[in-house]
């Protein structure tokens, strides 16, 4: 799958995007538990940037969002003169695996809602960019529930199983240390919607 051909299906879905309240209680709730202060924040596969947005509430100095698909990150950029007015964030299209900065240089790694599209590649790469310490916080959706179909198969890796457990969830983060998974939850008034949020520490 190309980047071009992930860009235009992701850009596709970005008018409706912030449509969804479910997103941005996810980022909030990943944010949430993490340390104050950090000088660098990355937002991997930002899409339209709630989990950028969030983390301006630990005060960072910096936070590099990126996404590939270009529409998603003009319409997170288009929030910013209301809710990032200090411009603490820089927007950037590219692929977020790898993320474009040296090793070893940021304090936290964001990824919210988007692991399944991803893979277990991304891993690899946070442990790369985390220095001694960094914090890692990212959700991953149940296997239990996540059974993508169709074309929309074709954008999730082959390479991850979805954890059907905490437990599960939390092995996800292999090479990491102090590594906790909980299941958030959130009555839509339909339906229950849930995933596993899991945080760990950079060795």
């Amino acid at each position: 799958m190309s980047d071009e051909s992930r860009a235009a299906f992701f850009d596709g879905t970005a008018e409706r995007y912030d449509e969804d309240p479910f997103h941005a209680s996810v980022a909030e709730a990943l944010v949430e538990p993490l340390p104050s202060g950090p000088e660098l924040v990355l937002d991997v596969a930002t899409g339209t940037g709630f989990a950028a947005y969030a983390a301006l509430k630990l005060n960072p100095a910096r936070v590099l969002a990126v996404d590939v698909a270009p529409a998603m990150v003009a319409r997170a950029e288009a929030k910013a003169p209301a809710q990032d007015p200090g411009g603490r964030i820089e927007w950037r299209v590219g692929t977020a695996v790898p993320m474009p900065v040296e090793d070893h240089t940021a304090d936290v790694v964001l990824c919210a809602s988007s692991l399944h599209f991803l893979g277990a590649a991304a891993f690899a790469d946070w442990l790369r960019v985390l220095r001694p310490g960094g914090r890692l916080a990212f959700s991953v959706v149940s296997g239990a529930r996540f059974q993508p179909s169709g074309g929309f198969a074709e954008y999730v890796p082959k390479d991850l199983t979805f954890p059907t457990a905490e437990a599960e969830a939390a092995a996800l983060a292999h090479g990491f240390a102090d590594v906790s998974a909980r299941t958030f939850a959130v009555d839509t008034g339909d339906r229950i919607r849930s995933v596993f949020l899991v945080h760990a520490t950079a060795p």
